[in-house]
């Protein structure tokens, strides 16, 4: 799907609903923005995907991980 959005005041962007509908993006929910060859790539983050990947160990290391990926997150924000 393409379409064109208008940037407003403060770097602000829609994401169209038809598009958040189709790669199942809520509000609330946290996404990843980056910049590869001259475009813009946006990438919802599925924290609970990466809660069972790490979750080989305790409970305590997988809240670990999270809070540590959670940090690096808004770090970078």
């Amino acid at each position: 799907m393409e379409v064109r959005v208008k940037v407003n005041k403060k770097g602000i962007i829609i994401i169209p609903k038809a598009i958040r509908e189709e790669v199942r993006i809520n509000e609330g929910d946290i996404v990843e923005m980056r910049t590869e060859g001259g475009k813009i790539i946006i990438e919802k983050i599925d924290l609970w995907n990466k809660v069972w990947k790490c979750c080989k160990g305790s409970a305590e290391n997988a809240e670990r991980e999270l809070d540590e990926e959670e940090e690096e997150f808004w770090k970078r924000a």
